[in-house]
Formats: structure tokens, C-alpha cells, sequence
């Protein structure tokens, strides 16, 4: 498994980012990483300056949105579906893009209970708990008990 640093992670989004600007061939994961930028044009400014953005930190307190955590948890996302893990997430995922009629806004919800799971893991210094995280999709997808 990979797992890369914080800025290994931002500087993939920004080496993307910057390879699709200057025309180049883009390898199949990079691919994948700029179909999620592109789905985020507010984002593209912050990609464009590396030296104003690849340091700066993004503390919950001040309200904003981390844009590489943001655009991370799109690809984790992504990955999830690809290989339907944990078991079920994708058709979970599937229900929920045909409930909401937006591949993306079910991806928004899908983060949501994916940063809850990872939140209380971290919180409880417990493992994920998958089986938290696919009734959390159940309950967004309307299929809660």
C-alpha cells in the first residue's frame, strides 16, 4: 500500500495539475487525479501556485475547506468503488448517485461519512469501522432501517 507524505500527496495534485496545463501526456493515474481536479475548478487557482499553497495548512477552526485533503478523499473515494471495498460501498454508491441524480453531489455525501469514519477512528484509536461507514452510505442512500 501507498502511503504518501502530505506534501508528496500536494505535490502529486500540483505535478498534475501543471503536466494538463502544459499538454503532456498524462500517465493513467493522473488520469484519474485530473478528472477529480476538474470537477473542482475553484481549486484550480490554489494548483496553479505551489510556492503560495504547498505549505499552508488549512485548521478546521477557521471554517475552509483543505482543498488537497478535499480532492484526497475524491481519489480514496474513487478507489473504494474500483475495487468495491468494503464489500457493498459501491452499489451503496450506485443507489445513492441514482437517489441524488449527481455522480459528484453522491461523492460529496459518500466523503461525508467516509471523513466521519475516519474521524472517530482516529478519535477512538480504533480500526475504520466498515460496517459504520456502509450504514452511514445506507442511511444517505434512503435504505436505513
Amino acid at each position: 500500500m501507498f502511503t504518501p507524505s502530505r506534501d508528496q500527496a500536494r505535490n502529486f495534485l500540483f505535478d498534475t495539475w501543471a503536466k494538463h496545463q502544459a499538454g503532456h501526456p498524462l500517465t493513467d493515474l493522473e488520469k484519474l487525479v485530473f478528472s477529480v481536479i476538474a470537477r473542482h475548478p475553484e481549486y484550480h487557482s490554489i494548483l496553479e501556485d505551489r510556492e503560495r499553497y504547498a505549505e499552508r495548512d488549512y485548521p478546521p477552526e477557521l471554517g475552509e475547506t483543505n482543498p488537497f485533503l478535499h480532492l484526497s478523499m475524491h481519489l480514496a473515494i474513487e478507489e473504494q468503488l474500483s475495487i468495491d471495498h468494503p464489500h457493498g460501498v459501491r452499489a451503496l454508491y450506485e443507489t445513492l448517485c441514482q437517489r441524488l441524480g449527481d455522480e459528484h453531489a453522491a461523492q460529496h455525501e459518500t466523503m461525508d461519512c467516509l471523513a466521519e469514519m475516519i474521524w472517530q477512528s482516529q478519535r477512538n484509536r480504533l480500526p475504520f469501522d466498515s460496517g459504520r461507514y456502509l450504514d452511514c452510505l445506507r442511511g444517505k442512500a434512503g435504505l436505513a432501517d
